[in-house]
């Protein structure tokens, strides 16, 4: 059997009925879908976090199969590596909205997304792969210039929109900010005229802003995506997949990855389902599952080019049981009040490290043991914005966990509790499930595990 919260996504006996596939679209869909996505992007997100930046220019330049962490969020589906050195430039103007520019081969998929700036190559012949009189594509500051290398082109854009400061992908604090090369980076220099140059600085805020920052449809989307996760889930803590004595903890892990490979998905790291049993502890490595045992899943997919990561917990029924114990009811209730309590901290403006203390501090006065672990989701799994605590690091997370918090953007809320139990001693009980920060609310993006799973 299964079972979850009712804010959840499932009810009882749905598990087996679910036709997967027709809620996956195709790839040609998905394509359309987040294309359409990234146009919107340019138009919205792009302004607001250049705006609040205080940068009114943006370099993204990266050589092919070394990708900028950032690439990926501004280049159409079209565009899968980087092609050779490919520059990005980026101008807001006075009007409040971003000029993009395009500095590389053309020919690269980039086409309606981007201005083909450097049309008049030095030392390329690109024959007819471009068409120098295109005027949809052919900027009137492009036209009729002298051949010029890539660096030349950039160096005269730059000059001629005279931006005020000019951000480059250079970070300490966050590697998805940090993504220019050494070699570019001193091509740059070396190419550039210091008038130019002297306006550089790091881009960190508009490279975190622009990754973390979700548009009305991705956070209408998300509910659907976290869905398709909870229900593999779902499906794998059944007895359809799991018989106690047979089926071994690896067997429900490569189940549940093999499922979301035949769906077309992507996973984003290598899933684990690892046991707990009375008298041992945890057991990590390859066991027959018995009753009694406890499992406990790490799950995290890629759809839509957003991801989830989610943690769940099931209990694997006795011959004369028809429920959980009470003593792991309390422990599923523990952590859950320990959810309500960081997502309770959650205010604008505040950063990860003050919402760490404020939630640990609450936790430890009810008599609970906290271990907060609480990170970014989207684009990718362990996702650009604040850091909230680290496994390793309950004290506060230097640089990344003083980044403070937006609006229209999604954690995973990750964390665990430790608790005495009769019969298991010191319990770890851990849970992740996925949130978003949306209007100055925190909400569940599909419901949260309240009852555990059960198999008999």
């Amino acid at each position: 059997m299964s079972t979850v919260s009712k804010e959840g996504f499932l009810l009882e006996g749905q598990v087996h009925s679910l036709d997967f596939k027709e809620k996956i679209y195709s790839y040609r869909d998905q394509e359309r879908i987040m294309d359409g996505w990234l146009k919107k992007r340019f138009k919205t997100v792009l302004p607001q976090v250049m705006k609040r930046s205080g940068i009114d220019c943006w370099i993204v330049a990266c050589n092919e199969y070394n990708e900028d962490p950032v690439l990926k969020s501004l280049t159409p589906c079209a565009m899968m590596t980087a092609r050779r050195l490919t520059i990005l430039v980026f101008f807001l103007n006075e009007k409040g909205e971003v000029e993009r520019y395009n500095i590389t081969r053309p020919g690269v998929g980039l086409e309606g997304f981007y201005t083909q700036a450097w049309i008049n190559s030095k030392g390329h012949d690109w024959g007819a792969l471009y068409r120098l009189d295109d005027p949809e594509n052919v900027d009137s500051i492009f036209k009729d210039v002298e051949p010029e290398t890539q660096l030349e082109c950039l160096n005269r854009i730059l000059k001629i929109k005279n931006p005020k400061k000019i951000g480059i992908n250079m970070s300490k604090d966050f590697a998805f900010a940090d993504g220019l090369s050494a070699t570019i980076y001193q091509d740059m220099m070396a190419a550039l005229d210091k008038e130019v140059t002297d306006k550089f600085c790091s881009a960190e805020n508009i490279c975190v802003g622009w990754l973390e920052t979700r548009t009305d449809e991705e956070v209408a989307a998300y509910t659907g995506i976290m869905q398709i996760a909870h229900s593999i889930i779902a499906e794998a803590y059944s007895s359809r997949i799991i018989t106690p004595g047979v089926t071994t903890n690896a067997d429900v892990k490569y189940f549940i990855l093999q499922r979301v490979f035949d769906l077309g998905l992507q996973p984003w790291f290598d899933f684990s389902v690892d046991l707990k049993r009375q008298g041992v502890g945890d057991i990590e490595e390859e066991t027959v599952i018995l009753p009694g045992d406890i499992l406990h899943c790490d799950v995290g997919l890629n759809y839509l080019g957003l991801c989830t990561d989610t943690q769940e917990n099931c209990y694997i029924l006795k011959m004369e049981e028809t429920d959980v114990p009470e003593t792991l009811k309390k422990a599923m209730k523990t952590v859950n009040r320990l959810q309500d309590i960081v997502i309770g901290e959650y205010v604008e403006g505040r950063t990860g490290n003050e919402i760490l203390a404020l939630s640990r501090k609450k936790a430890i006065e009810e008599g609970i043991n906290p271990c907060i672990y609480t990170h970014p989701i989207g684009y990718h799994g362990h996702a650009a914005g604040p850091t909230i605590g680290l496994f390793d690091m309950q004290g506060g997370v230097p640089g990344g966990g003083d980044y403070p918090l937006y609006d229209h953007t999604f954690y995973s809320l990750e964390l665990n509790c430790t608790l005495p139990l009769e019969g298991w001693g010191d319990f770890r009980m851990s849970a992740e499930t996925d949130i978003m920060f949306v209007d100055g609310k925190v909400h569940y993006v599909a419901g949260r595990q309240e009852k555990w799973h059960l198999v008999k």
